[in-house]
């Protein structure tokens, strides 16, 4: 694929992906606006965790990951009988290993609770509706996996748009759930759950047309035999850990937060939420993108073109990171007052949620490039490398997490006064402590700079790449661009502090103002400096 057909590629992904991330903020506004953030939230968002981290292994990590290469592969040096011979056997097996997962998940849901969220007490309301919402909602586990079976042939192909544009599906379930079954069920946030249920079946049959299309629809056959299948699932059993580093992080620290004050859950779900825009769009449309291109291009013993499609997501990462980065940290409290204070979710809950945005989003650059370093070994067959870096972003996370709790408890005077009224509880003393998803945020950051910085330094110590010219002058436009950007956005900071008491059509217009001349001024800055958007089409 050439530099110009990445970009392309790109662009169809992002834009399908766009109108993804703007149905889902409609649909975490529904949120806010009918359930607020309590702890009935907490419990939902805490049971959506387990099948949603199952969809993250599948659509962006493990599956792919190890999917995509050997299916680039068979496509190199194969026929298509070859080709349709492994989506065949794939899938069957997909599908077992799937139906037995979602059997011993329904089994075995009490004991999960006590995993998942320690801190629903075993006999409480929380812990009993935690249970019934993960019954309900692990199946579109199963629905979404083989959803994102269909998606990484299709991606293979260059047909970006439909598996980019699926997830507008589950946004929409969603939305109807929360206003029109909800309502129906009393105002009872298990609404949420049904409506997860069925945006599963909803994004498979949505894909299955354009397979179709391409001859490629599976007649499911069980094969563990199969030569593309053990090869696949050798890939896959280390990218189960080393692709998945933020989720496994994310249920750590879900883990950590059901011990906190009630709401906690649901602030970092909305901070979170306002990360993946830029995450979503870009990071996601980039390493989805690469993958194929890095796996054809090996697979076709072409290191150049390798080292460049490298060289282009690497930059194409900074220029959106950098701006991401500043941006968010800056409009932490202005994003969640316009797009959620309303009804049910109050000053305070917006206030939570800027907390634990402006400390995730510190981390914005790292997460980007991870999108594109992981993909740098997978391509080439390589899953260990990746799991040795995950291992310690994962250490990492639990110990600053530790280390960051036990310094708010011993080294403030809240802490300390909680501690005390506490006697001694760690946990008792955390939930009378609000803000302490912060740190768990935080956490989050440090982990995921710490598995960027390793993934780079193991990337260049195997000396697959070669940095091309210009780098120097590039970083210095990126650098003069952002910091006049960041100067503008906090100038208007400035002249508005406080963006509580505002209409929401006051808020709006403000934050457009705001961010338009932040982004107009970045943009025209990267211009005035020779930046121009054949730049980006690579090499």
């Amino acid at each position: 694929m050439s530099g110009n057909r990445l970009l392309r590629s790109t662009a169809i992904f992002s834009s399908m992906t766009f109108l993804s991330r703007v149905s889902g903020l409609v649909r975490d506004q529904v949120y806010a606006i009918v359930f607020g953030a309590n702890p009935a939230m907490d419990v939902f968002i805490a049971a959506f965790r387990i099948p949603n981290f199952m969809r993250r292994l599948s659509a962006e990590g493990s599956f792919s990951m190890a999917f995509v290469p050997v299916l680039a592969e068979y496509k190199e040096r194969h026929g298509q009988d070859a080709v349709k011979d492994l989506v065949d056997r794939v899938t069957g097996t997909l599908l077992a290993a799937l139906l037995v997962v979602t059997a011993v998940v329904l089994l075995a849901a009490p004991w999960l609770t006590r995993v998942i969220a320690p801190g629903f007490e075993v006999g409480s309301e929380k812990h009993a509706l935690f249970i019934e919402m993960l019954r309900i909602t692990f199946p579109y586990a199963l629905f979404i996996s083989l959803a994102s079976l269909v998606g990484s042939i299709l991606n293979s192909y260059q047909r970006f748009a439909v598996p980019a544009l699926s997830p507008v599906l589950l946004n929409l379930a969603m939305i109807a759930a929360a206003l029109g079954l909800a309502p129906l069920m009393g105002g009872s946030v298990k609404a949420l759950a049904w409506g997860v249920f069925a945006a599963g079946i909803l994004q498979l049959c949505f894909q299955l047309p354009a397979l179709a299309k391409l001859g490629l629809l599976p007649r499911p056959r069980l094969d563990f035999a199969h030569a593309g299948v053990r090869k696949i699932l050798t890939l896959m059993v280390p990218t189960l850990f080393g692709s998945s580093v933020v989720q496994f992080n994310l249920l750590f620290n879900t883990m950590a937060a059901s011990y906190l004050i009630g709401g906690s859950i649901t602030w970092l779900y909305y901070s979170d939420r306002l990360l993946e825009f830029p995450l979503g769009m870009f990071g996601v449309a980039i390493g989805t993108v690469i993958l194929p291109h890095l796996s054809s291009r090996h697979a076709a013993t072409d290191p150049d073109g390798y080292s460049k499609g490298l060289d282009w997501g690497f930059r194409l990462c900074l220029m959106i990171g950098l701006p991401a980065c500043a941006g968010l940290i800056l409009c932490a409290e202005p994003l969640m007052s316009t797009l959620f204070q309303y009804r049910s979710f109050t000053v305070e809950d917006a206030r939570m949620s800027s907390w634990s945005l402006i400390a995730q989003s510190t981390a914005v650059p790292a997460f980007l490039l991870v999108k594109v370093l992981a993909p740098a070994f997978y391509s080439r067959q390589d899953t260990r490398t990746p799991v040795k870096a995950a291992v310690v972003a994962v250490l990492t996370n639990a110990l600053c997490t530790i280390g960051l709790f036990a310094g708010l408890l011993y080294a403030t005077p809240t802490g300390q006064a909680a501690l005390q009224a506490a006697g001694g509880s760690w946990t008792q003393a955390l939930a009378a402590i609000p803000g302490a998803h912060a740190l768990l945020a935080l956490a989050i950051a440090i982990a995921g700079w710490v598995n960027a910085l390793q993934l780079a330094w193991l990337l260049r110590k195997a000396g697959v790449y070669r940095r091309q010219p210009g780098w120097g002058r590039f970083l210095r436009q990126l650098g003069v661009a952002t910091l006049a950007m960041t100067l503008v956005v906090l100038a208007f900071r400035l002249l508005w502090p406080d963006w509580s008491a505002w209409t929401w059509w006051e808020r709006g217009m403000r934050l457009a103002v705001m961010v338009g001349a932040g982004g107009a001024l970045y943009a025209g800055l990267l211009y005035l400096q020779g930046i121009r958007p054949r730049d980006l089409r690579g090499h």
